[in-house]
C-alpha cells in the first residue's frame, strides 16, 4: 500500500481495518454526522511502528469548527496510538513562523499553510524543515499533493451554489451561470482584492469557453472581459467565505460562488440550496514544519499518519472537506462522498489552484482587479 516507505506492509494494512465509533463526538460535530445520516467513523486500531515514538508534538491550526474536527479526526487518535502527546493551539500565521524562525523561538512543531505560502517563504530563506516523504503513502496520494518541504491535508472548493426553489435546474457550468437570460436575478462572487483573496478569473476564462484542461495559464485580458459580461449582475463581491452563504439564506441572491463545505452544511441545515461542481476551484491546505521545531521528527511523523486513507477518511465524515489520500474514499458512505469535492464524480470536474501561477501572477491580477472594480 505505501509508496517508497519504512512502514511495513501488514502495519499499513492494519490501519485499513474496522470501523466503529470508539472516541467521543463533540456535540459540534455529532449534529453534522446525524444530519449527513451517518452512525461511524472507521476506527484505527493499531499504528506502524515507523509511526510510533515518545514525548509531544506541537501542532497549530486555524481554529473553529475546521479545529475541532482534526482534534477528532486526526490528534486523539495519533495520541493513542503513538504514544506522542500532541499540544494543539490555534491561529496559523505563517509571519509568526517568519518570527519565530528568524528570532530562534520557535513554539511549533507543525501549522496548517497552504503550498502557496510555503513556496513563497522558501524565495525568502530558509524558513522550513523537510517532511520524510518515505514515511506517505505516496502510492495513494497525488505526487502534486506532495513534495519535500509540505504535504497537503485537506481540500475544499469554490463552487457554483442556487437555491433550488428559485430555479429547479440551476446553472450546470459558468457559461450558464453567466447567462442573466436563463438564470436571471443577482449573483455574488469572491472579490480580488486584499489577503489571500484572488479574482474569480478561472470561472471567467471558463464562462467565455476555456475548456478545464486548459484554463491555466489563464489568459488575464479574456478573463477581465468575460467578467466585464457579468459584472452589472454581481451585487457583491464578498471578502469573507461566510458572505455568500449568509446571502443565499437571506434570499439577498439565488446565485452564488462559494465555498463547497459551506453549501453543504446548509443543505444538511434544510436550506434549499445545490451546487454545480463544474469548473469549480480546488483549493487544499498543508502541513509545513518550521525551520528548527525542537520536534521535528514527531511533526514528520504526525504528518503521515494525519494523510494515512482513515485519518483522512475520519475527517471528511466530520466536516464536509475533501482528502489528498485516494484510498480515503473506500472508508466513506455514499452519501457522504457525494458531497465531498475529492470523491471520484466531483473532482474531475474541478480545476485545481495553480499555486505557482499565482504567485507569479497574483500582483498583477490584483493591480489590474483594482483597477477594473473602479471602473
Amino acid at each position: 500500500m505505501m509508496g517508497k516507505t519504512s512502514i511495513s506492509r501488514r502495519g499499513a494494512l492494519a490501519l485499513m481495518g474496522s470501523a466503529g465509533m470508539t472516541l467521543a463526538m463533540p456535540a459540534v460535530l455529532r449534529g453534522r454526522a446525524e444530519a449527513a445520516e451517518t452512525a461511524q467513523m472507521p476506527e484505527m486500531t493499531e499504528v506502524p511502528e515507523a509511526l510510533k515514538g515518545s514525548g509531544v508534538v506541537r501542532v497549530v491550526g486555524f481554529g473553529g469548527t475546521g479545529q475541532t474536527a482534526i482534534r477528532e479526526a486526526y490528534f486523539k487518535p495519533f495520541e493513542k496510538l503513538t504514544g506522542i502527546k500532541v499540544i494543539d493551539s490555534e491561529g496559523s500565521d505563517p509571519n509568526k513562523v517568519k518570527a519565530m524562525v528568524e528570532t530562534g523561538n520557535v513554539e511549533w512543531d507543525v501549522f496548517l499553510t497552504s503550498m502557496a505560502t510555503i513556496s513563497r517563504l522558501r524565495d525568502q530563506g530558509d524558513y522550513f524543515e523537510k517532511v520524510d516523504l518515505d514515511l506517505l503513502d505516496t502510492a495513494n496520494i497525488p505526487t502534486q499533493n506532495y513534495q519535500e518541504y509540505g504535504v497537503d491535508t485537506h481540500a475544499f472548493a469554490h463552487v457554483i451554489a442556487y437555491r433550488s426553489d428559485v430555479f429547479p435546474e440551476g446553472p450546470k457550468n459558468f457559461i450558464e451561470f453567466w447567462d442573466t437570460t436563463k438564470f436571471p436575478g443577482p449573483r455574488t462572487m469572491p472579490t480580488g482584492t486584499g489577503g489571500f483573496a484572488i479574482p474569480p478569473l478561472v470561472a471567467a476564462v471558463i464562462a467565455d469557453g476555456v475548456p478545464l484542461d486548459q484554463v491555466y495559464p489563464i489568459d488575464i485580458p479574456r478573463a477581465f472581459k468575460s467578467l466585464d459580461r457579468i459584472r452589472g449582475s454581481v451585487s457583491k463581491f464578498w471578502e469573507a467565505e461566510a458572505m455568500p452563504i449568509q446571502m443565499l439564506v437571506d434570499k439577498e441572491v439565488p446565485l452564488a460562488i462559494a465555498g463547497s463545505g459551506r453549501v453543504v452544511q446548509l443543505q444538511r441545515d434544510g436550506v434549499p440550496v445545490k451546487i454545480s461542481w463544474h469548473g469549480g476551484n480546488l483549493v487544499n491546505n498543508s502541513w509545513a514544519i518550521p525551520k528548527g521545531a525542537a520536534n521535528a521528527e514527531n511533526a514528520r511523523k504526525f504528518i503521515a499518519f494525519a494523510t494515512l486513507p482513515i485519518s483522512q477518511a475520519r475527517q471528511s465524515f466530520l466536516i464536509p472537506n475533501g482528502f489528498v489520500n485516494r484510498a480515503a474514499a473506500q472508508y466513506i458512505p455514499a452519501n457522504i462522498l457525494a458531497e465531498l469535492p475529492t470523491s471520484p464524480g466531483n473532482i474531475e470536474q474541478l480545476v485545481p489552484f495553480d499555486y505557482l501561477w499565482w504567485k507569479k501572477n497574483k500582483p498583477q491580477t490584483e493591480r489590474r482587479w483594482n483597477e477594473w472594480i473602479l471602473q
